[in-house]
């Protein structure tokens, strides 16, 4: 282990610690360090420049009471949540006191990375981790059921797709919408496209390998992130579904398409649904020029820049042969939907990387941060989404010889412009009926 003297100002508490310690054991504690020091360095892992204290937390607390400037670090490589539970643990075997419950919804997600019998906890008579969980387990249980009731999926920083429970809301969501992106066929054009898997495709319609967007995804953004009945922007519109769901939900929907093939096809599909989400048929560098009103929530899914084809459009940028130029004109997309969104709202971005012609990343998540930040947007959650293994298994063997992993997820990264203490006033209520129920209350 790397041991250093950091100031201690650099050094901040995990803030998942389930410890608790008694106000005048607190006290004794400070007492101790005041008369012999700290003997013991605190067990640090690295994050964003600074150091997190997996062991070591209520020294910490102790140390910042007294007002000292420095402190010894021995810092570990903790890069999972499993790794920085057993640090605690350890450090913390037989010490202490937990707050049992806290601490059994801490490792219950990673029991099958945590060995139970090797923690015990509590001074005195030591009980056992496994005892802790065993006792907490039908409590978590029925936590995770009531997240499903009160917010569609559990409100975690990992959207699974695979499950059941979201399979079966999906499965709700393509009989009301009628899509599954075969409206597209032979409809717009030839596509030389790179596959998600890193070769020619040699399909003769975008319909082979353009993505279809989640409906569940799109539900759950629109009900978490937008206000009821708020106005929604799509600067990068593409097909459908976003526009679909958002509608038939109750909210407004403005989306951004190049191809007035796709807008013809969009609005036949609408009128069919009884819906009227408004298409603009420009590139999304000109919604300056179409657009004046203000939004309550931005949410789209980028071109990867030539990953997929979607058009023969030179202003299409999955036609742009340099990423640079790419970048270019996707960050100043960006710059201008966050002029359009309303004080206080949310941005949302389903976005993943992108390899070069020699098969490393572009760092396309990074660009689209950076531009929101620039945007002076707030980076406030990410979220990974797993989505369906389907055709995984086979890439996979043909990729790794050149030790590409496969990818199966996609980053949703969330931003806020203004004023985050508002969150809480201003997003209260989230309807969590299936489908068809909620429509049918909107359109009464």
């Amino acid at each position: 282990m790397d041991i250093k003297r950091v100031p201690i100002s650099e050094v901040e508490v995990w803030e998942e610690n389930p410890r608790n310690i008694k106000t005048e054991d607190f006290e004794r504690l400070k007492k101790q360090i005041e008369e012999l020091g700290v003997y013991k360095p605190l067990i640090c892992y690295q994050e964003n420049g600074r150091y997190i204290t997996l062991g070591g937390n209520m020294r910490l607390r102790a140390l910042k009471d007294l007002s000292m400037n420095e402190v010894d670090i021995s810092i570990v490589k903790a890069d999972t949540e499993a790794e920085k539970i057993k640090y605690a643990l350890s450090d913390n075997d037989r010490v202490g006191q937990y707050d049992e419950q806290a601490l059994a919804e801490l490792v219950y997600p990673y029991l099958e990375e945590i060995n139970l019998e090797d923690y015990r906890i509590d001074v005195g008579e030591p009980i056992s981790l496994k005892d802790v969980i065993e006792d907490y387990a039908p409590d978590i249980d029925e936590a995770k059921k009531s997240l499903l009731e009160r917010f569609i999926i559990p409100p975690f920083s990992i959207f699974d797709a695979r499950q059941g429970y979201w399979q079966d809301r999906k499965r709700i969501w393509k009989q009301l919408l009628k899509d599954d992106a075969d409206s597209r066929e032979n409809v717009l054009g030839f596509s030389d496209a790179v596959s998600n898997w890193g070769y020619k495709t040699g399909c003769k319609n975008v319909a082979c390998n353009e993505s279809v967007f989640d409906p569940v995804l799109s539900e759950v953004v629109y009900k978490w992130f937008c206000l009821l009945g708020g106005k929604v922007l799509d600067p990068f519109a593409g097909g459908i579904i976003r526009g679909g769901v958002a509608e038939l939900l109750g909210y407004k929907y403005t989306g951004i398409e190049l191809r007035g093939e796709q807008i013809e096809i969009n609005n036949k599909k609408a009128k069919e649904l009884g819906i009227k989400p408004q298409y603009i048929k420009t590139d999304a560098s000109n919604l300056d020029d179409f657009i004046k009103d203000k939004f309550d929530l931005i949410f789209t899914s980028p071109p990867y820049f030539n990953l997929e084809g979607y058009s023969n459009d030179e202003k299409d940028l999955s036609n742009l042969k340099n990423y640079e130029d790419f970048k270019q004109r996707y960050l100043e997309i960006i710059e201008k939907s966050c002029d359009k969104l309303n004080d206080d709202r949310f941005a949302c971005f389903l976005v993943g990387e992108i390899r070069d012609k020699e098969g490393g990343y572009y760092n396309f998540i990074s660009d689209t941060i950076g531009g929101f930040l620039r945007a002076g947007l707030k980076y406030y959650n990410e979220v990974i989404y797993i989505e369906a293994l389907g055709t995984a298994a086979i890439r996979a063997g043909r990729v790794f010889v050149n030790r590409k992993i496969t990818k199966v997820h996609q980053n949703l990264l969330v931003f806020y412009k203004g004023d985050l203490k508002k969150i809480k006033e201003n997003y209260t209520e989230i309807r969590v009926d299936v489908p068809e129920e909620e429509i049918r209350a909107t359109r009464q």
